[in-house]
């Protein structure tokens, strides 16, 4: 017969295991300043809400200017606009959340309620605008090449679009020149038949720009900056502010104050020249543009997809009848007059050949009109990344559904409110887990050095957690969210309550404490899974369905369950199974909490190992001597 198996627990491998997850967390926060100590301090920082430091939210509805619902593609690109607004105002930690169908949440620390209503309820319209200047960005080359990087959402097409290889011959040229932006405009062959023919010439009349790759290289090199187009086509208002405008990375918001945007909005008027910041062809410059000879009300449609023939990203726009006479009379007129300059190498006529894609004053694409476009179909082609032509995407369909925000309701929390508010949450932390402390060393006595060690190990695993999501999530602990953590206490304290009264149990039925343990382990583990599960399952779909607030409640209560698992298992348990190994526990000490007697034992184990005690043979086996009696 075969042996029995052995199943022998491993403490040291669970207790390891949560180790290494430590570590990894730690590493993770520090990230490259491991061997800089000194700048340790910046990367253990938890984020706070509004509510536990200062600032203001404002709850937007948004509709579309005709009053109908706004589509869901509308919502992520006002989303981006009004995080692009905030953010380019310096302020760090600024939120926009999407709630239902039609509100936007805006949390924006440190701002005033006035400042932050003006900066996010503005109306964001998409201008199609001829490009007269264009002055590139002349700061260092690291600075130049973090733009992509850093640039809102509804810019980056226009930053990564490198040139592409398969739409036209040409973009080999356009990647060293300064002026010549890599994305490129051209008629949908698919939806007009009549482009077809045009295509061609635009495709051999493009290897003669390849000689002038190199003097544009120089100059791009050079430390001066150089303006390309005509100055005489700005009218001097504009030029005096294009000479005073300076367009840094990733400035979507903040080079407005310089030219007085900010007060007021010219961009979104059609009939005024204006100045704007943005990129080209990945460069980072900025621009004097003209009037819009077609606006963003007139897209009916915008599609990203791979194209058939270059293997490439593309997005395709159509326009309605309004939009389609002009889109062409201003395609015509920068064709026959700027196209073949181009062409031919001069740096102004490759600028003035440009149509600048403008959303909330911003240049999010510039692309290189190659010939006339009569029919309303269109395609904007260069490398794109799909995620860059959703994006270009998402923003032509948000200029055809421009959205209407308009405020319900704010909220302005003061610093010294937000002050008390956390330490208010605080207080109340620590006068639950000192109630818990006290609970478990007077009813458990020695056991209540692991329930203790067990929060601590799960305060810390929560608060490297709330560190890495504010680093890497953009996490803000807000007041309701302290509030969850304090509910977390109980949970785990919840957890060792099961295990505890299992493995006293196993006791009392006679059971030596390492048998104990792991009998005990097995009947708790099942009922912590499914508190746990259920816990977590409430916290899911409070997520889910609730709104504001809640959520941040709903958010800290599933990840707090989620580690309390982990505490469980890395933890609680494999320190049990070690401490039963030493004679203060395993032999019952009265203070261990584990005291066989005073738990009420059948047969005390205790006894039976120390001191064994000697039993009375009873009366069916004991002996006995009888008497003759007389007349035997």
């Amino acid at each position: 017969m075969a042996g029995p198996t052995n199943t022998a627990p491993h403490p040291g491998r669970a207790l390891a295991v949560l180790g290494a997850l430590i570590v990894i967390m730690l590493l993770g926060i520090v990230g490259g300043n491991l061997f800089s100590p000194s700048q340790w301090h910046n990367d253990f920082k938890v984020g706070l809400g509004l509510d536990l430091s200062s600032g203001t939210q404002v709850t937007l509805q948004a509709k579309t200017l005709d009053g109908k619902p706004p589509s869901s593609s509308a919502m992520s690109a006002a989303t981006s606009v009004i995080l692009a607004r905030v953010n380019g105002t310096g302020n760090s930690g600024a939120q926009v959340q999407p709630q239902g169908s039609d509100l936007l949440v805006v949390t924006v620390p440190g701002k005033g309620s006035e400042q932050t209503i003006a900066l996010v309820s503005q109306t964001a319209l998409l201008m199609f605008r001829q490009v007269l200047l264009y002055e590139p960005y002349t700061g260092s080359s690291s600075s130049s090449s973090s733009a992509s990087s850093g640039a809102s959402a509804s810019a980056s097409p226009s930053a990564s679009a490198s040139p592409s290889a398969t739409a036209t011959p040409s973009p080999s040229a356009s990647a060293t020149s300064t002026a010549k932006t890599s994305a490129k405009i051209v008629p949908d062959v698919a939806a007009s038949a009549s482009a077809s023919a045009k295509a061609t010439p635009s495709a051999t009349a493009s290897p003669s720009a390849s000689p002038s790759a190199s003097p544009s290289a120089s100059s791009s090199s050079s430390t001066s900056a150089t303006v390309y187009g005509d100055q005489s086509l700005v009218n001097k208002n504009v030029l005096k502010l294009f000479n005073k405008l300076v367009c840094t990375p990733n400035d979507t918001q903040a080079w407005k104050s310089q030219v007085g945007y900010d007060t007021d909005t010219p961009y979104n008027n059609p009939d005024e020249q204006v100045v704007a910041c943005g990129q080209n062809g990945g460069q980072w410059g900025k621009y004097a543009l003209d009037v819009a000879k077609v606006q963003g009300k007139w897209v009916t449609s915008a599609t990203a997809q791979l194209s058939t023939t270059s293997n490439q990203w593309q997005v395709n726009l159509t326009l309605n009848s309004e939009g389609t006479s002009a889109f062409s009379t201003l395609t015509s007129h920068l064709y026959d007059t700027y196209y073949s300059g181009a062409q031919s190498g001069d740096e102004d006529d490759s600028i003035l050949d440009q149509v600048a894609i403008a959303l909330d004053g911003n240049v999010v694409s510039a692309p290189e009109i190659q010939q006339p476009i009569p029919g309303g179909d269109a395609q904007i082609t260069g490398s794109f990344t799909q995620e860059q032509a959703t994006q270009l995407q998402n923003v032509l369909k948000f200029g055809s559904v421009p959205l209407d925000l308009k405020p319900l309701y704010t909220t302005s929390v003061s610093a010294q409110v937000g002050r008390d508010q956390l330490v208010a949450g605080l207080i109340a932390a620590a006068i639950g887990l000192s109630l818990v402390v006290v609970y478990s060393f007077v009813y458990y006595r020695g056991l209540g050095v692991v329930s203790v060690s067990s929060l601590i190990i799960s305060g810390l695993l929560t608060t490297l957690s709330v560190i890495l999501l504010t680093k890497y999530q953009n996490f803000h602990l807000e007041l309701s969210g302290i509030a969850g953590l304090i509910v977390a206490i109980g949970i785990t304290a919840d957890s060792f309550v099961v295990f505890f009264e299992r493995l006293r149990d196993e006791v009392r039925e006679g059971k030596q404490l390492r048998p104990a343990v792991e009998a005990g382990w097995k009947r708790a583990r099942r009922t912590i899974l499914v508190s746990d599960t259920v816990s977590f399952l409430a916290a899911l779909l409070l997520y889910y369905f609730a709104i504001g607030e809640v959520k941040g409640f709903a958010y800290t209560l599933g990840l707090t369950t989620i580690i309390d698992v982990v505490v469980v298992f890395l933890f609680t348990k494999p320190m049990v199974t070690l401490l039963a190994r030493t004679r203060f526990y395993g032999n019952g000490h009265p203070l261990s909490g584990l005291d066989p007697a005073r738990l009420g034992a059948r047969t005390p184990w205790r006894s039976s190992v120390r001191n064994p005690v000697r039993r009375r043979p009873d009366s069916a086996t004991r002996r006995t001597v009888s008497r003759p009696t007389e007349g035997s």
